[in-house]
């Protein structure tokens, strides 16, 4: 028998060691924690077949919608297009269309110029067409230009529609075999989950991968092995888990957490790197393009491919709250009401919803119907709807309709002062913009608001009242973050402007910092120590652009103390540099890097692979010129410069750098000649009319020299440096008189500099 006495007295005796101890063992635990089992393992990609169990309605709203038919092996039950011996007449050539040994094949011409068989063996979207991928070697896949439109039902040339009268042939950089139409660097990590481009820039090859081949659960939901994790577990332990295990936040955050999650794909962007599921920074992997020229018009309408991110973040809804799936099932990409009762979700149908809103005839009235400038067909009744107003659109690809995101009121009077559209016009596309203009006064009378393109306008056109409104745009945070980050590109180059774009490095939007640091002029060594701490930035772009600026200065101005942070900057950035390299113009680019790095070999290499790559990236000619004059071979620097001021005659830059070439080669006479004409084009570079005042002074003609010294002078904003080459001059050759007039002048002017 258990002795009871014994046994209560060990109890008690336990009882109090455990609690002397349990303050120690929390005490401990502070101290040392055992990270064993905070330490998460990397989440994994587990596929869409784990997720239907619990998810079921979810799953069923995805399958068939664009993102599940984002992109496919080519078999019979998803190939849309017509490969019964089809034709196309196209680019001057028949195309044909036909199977083989249960294969789908394409007749058409290559990188070669020459007709030859492809075999399609990926399909790429569903409607409103499809396109088809080719394999060639190096691991790419390449997009035909030869496509299926799912509504019309027939193929069509798409460069016809898409690069009018641009002359697409198998050299240009838009054929169909060259990186624009590239699958891998264009249109993968957006139509694939979990895609590595696995680009190689010393093979110039593709080890491209994905996980699923269409836009899955987890292209927006992250890796959810460690989801998977958390449903298994029983409901009190899973308090360890954040956001149910799943690497990114669709639920309990705001608007702008919500719509930058999907902003890697649906804008036009630079990536950094593969896509970050871990990062909370889009600005850590993407860089968004902003709404303007030139792949918007000036006042942030829809031109260009824009992917609706940057309309949709300019627009009122975004400013107050309103984010995708106000409007859109996000699984099935459908709208979640029909016609005007999704807008009436928020405005007042007895507002906006009547004949006094929108002065058009009903369904049913006698009239009309028009066909708008993108060729759509509206019928009578069509212009009571608020998206035709409001979110009117254009033909992108040939035949994919899309509207404009960034929910604008009509302005015809707009179009009359920016040369912009107006949702009026592009209907009634047979009447004039001052017709609209007397029909909107007449219904909403004469005021308007101010719009921010009416700001970038006048900037553009050089009016001095500009920077005005520019600076209340900037300085004011009831404009969207993009329209703000936007107003620094039209800024004039004014010292005036300095402190305002300084300021703006310490804003807590990255989009602000990024277009601030655009502007950022590094004259002196008090503006390096401006930037230097942006190298501790949080934001991955910030840093790199950071970087980039500080690159091709004298490095003796890094201060120690910045030197580790810089060196590492600069690695973040050589490894961005590397990702991008599948570009022309990123290979321009890593030659530019080789180049600060004096490798000129390697520099030289990626210079020549940029333009043999896109033979219209004519800035890597010039460069590559000035890389051989430093080496010491300007016969080959010159023979570059002449073949590229022959596509661009009109180009300063190259007109000065040929002209300093021909110089080092001692054709002088002509060296003169292509300075002057450079001058005349440059009204902001002294330095060329130094140039041009040396080689005057060599040949013995000191009055023109000492006039182009003078021009020197006032288009370098008479400074101390001009004025000095001038004195130089003077007491060169004997002028005594002028040179102590002049002296007596800068005494006055630059007292600190005597």
């Amino acid at each position: 028998m258990i002795n009871r006495k014994l046994y209560k007295i060990i109890r008690t005796t336990l009882t109090v060691v455990i609690l002397l101890l349990l303050p120690l063992y929390i005490l401990v635990q502070i101290i040392f924690p055992d990270t064993s089992k905070n330490e998460k393992a990397a989440a994994e990609f587990v596929g869409k077949e784990t997720c239907i169990e619990c998810h079921q309605a979810e799953y069923d709203d995805w399958t068939g919608s664009d993102h599940d038919l984002a992109m496919d092996y080519a078999t019979d039950s998803t190939v849309l297009g017509d490969f019964n011996n089809a034709t196309l007449f196209a680019n001057n050539q028949t195309n044909k269309f036909y199977k083989k040994d249960n294969k789908f094949y394409v007749f058409t011409d290559g990188d070669d110029g020459k007709m030859h068989e492809f075999e399609v063996k990926y399909v790429f979207g569903y409607t409103p067409l499809q396109q088809y991928l080719v394999e060639f070697e190096g691991g790419r896949l390449q997009t035909l230009a030869l496509t299926w439109n799912t509504e019309a039902g027939n193929w069509y040339y798409m460069p016809d529609s898409t690069y009018k009268d641009m002359n697409v042939d198998y050299a240009n950089w838009l054929h169909w075999t060259n990186q624009a139409q590239n699958w891998n660097s264009m249109c993968a990590d957006c139509h694939s989950t979990n895609l590595k481009k696995g680009y190689d820039t010393n093979t110039d090859s593709y080890h491209t991968t994905w996980s699923e081949i269409d836009v899955s659960c987890e292209a927006c939901h992250g890796p959810a092995s460690e989801h998977l994790k958390w449903a298994n577990l029983a409901e009190y332990a899973r308090k360890d888990f954040v956001n149910f295990g799943l690497t990114i936040k669709t639920s309990g955050i705001d608007n702008v957490q919500y719509v930058d999650n999907c902003v890697r794909c649906h804008s036009r962007r630079v990536a950094l790197s593969d896509f970050d599921f871990h990062s909370q920074n889009i600005y850590n992997h993407t860089i968004p393009s902003l709404p303007i020229e030139p792949n918007w018009h000036i006042d942030g309408q829809i031109k260009d491919e824009d992917y609706v991110y940057a309309s949709f973040t300019q627009s009122r809804m975004f400013m107050n709250d309103i984010q995708c799936n106000d409007c859109h099932n996000v699984h099935s990409g459908k709208l979640i009401l029909d016609g005007n009762e999704l807008c009436l979700q928020c405005h007042k149908a007895e507002d906006y919803d009547t004949k006094t809103h929108t002065f058009h005839k009903g369904i049913g009235e006698t009239g009309e119907a028009v066909i708008s400038d993108s060729g759509v067909l509206f019928e009578v009744g069509s212009g009571t709807e608020c998206i035709n107003c409001h979110m009117h659109g254009q033909n992108y690809m040939g035949v994919d309709y899309r509207r404009d995101h960034s929910f604008r009121i009509p302005r015809p009077d707009l179009s009359e002062i920016n040369g912009t559209p107006n949702a009026c016009n592009q209907c009634h596309k047979d009447k004039s913009n001052n017709w609209s203009k007397t029909y909107i006064e007449k219904w909403f009378g004469i005021s308007r608001p101010f719009q921010y393109g009416e700001a970038f306008t006048a900037a553009k056109n050089g009016k001095d009242s500009a920077d005005v409104n520019l600076k209340k745009i900037i300085d004011n945070d009831l404009y969207p973050v993009s329209i703000r980050s936007a107003a620094f590109n039209y800024l004039s180059v004014n010292p005036g402007n300095d402190k305002l774009i300084t300021q703006a490095l310490q804003n807590i939007e990255p989009a602000i910092r990024l277009a601030a640091l655009s502007q950022f002029n590094i004259a002196s060594e008090k503006d390096v120590a401006t930037l230097l701490p942006l190298l501790y930035d949080e934001t991955k772009a910030v840093r790199l652009e950071v970087a980039n600026m500080l690159f091709f200065l004298d490095q003796n101005l890094i201060p120690k103390k910045y030197k580790k942070a810089y060196d590492e900057v600069l690695a973040e950035r050589f490894d961005a540099l590397v990702y991008n390299s599948d570009f022309p113009g990123g290979k321009f680019n890593l030659a530019n890097y080789y180049y600060g790095k004096k490798n000129y070999k390697k520099a030289e290499h990626y210079y020549l692979a940029s333009i043999e790559q896109d033979v219209e990236l004519h800035i890597a000619e010039m460069n590559l010129a000035n890389l051989y004059s430093t080496i010491g071979e300007p016969l080959k620097a010159e023979k570059i410069l002449e073949e590229y001021i022959s596509n661009d005659p009109e180009n300063g830059i190259a007109l000065y750098n040929y002209g300093l070439i021909l110089s080092e080669n001692k054709k002088y006479e002509e060296s003169l000649k292509y300075l002057i004409k450079a001058s005349k084009l440059s009204s902001q570079n002294g330095r060329i009319d130094y140039n041009i005042a040396m080689l005057y002074d060599f040949f013995g003609d000191k009055i023109n020299a000492e006039k182009y010294l003078k021009i020197s002078i006032d288009k370098d904003n008479q400074t101390f440096p001009g004025y000095s080459n001038l004195l130089n001059f003077y007491n060169q050759n004997g002028y005594k008189n002028k040179a102590e007039e002049l002296s007596k002048e800068m005494k006055n002017k630059f007292p600190n500099q005597f």
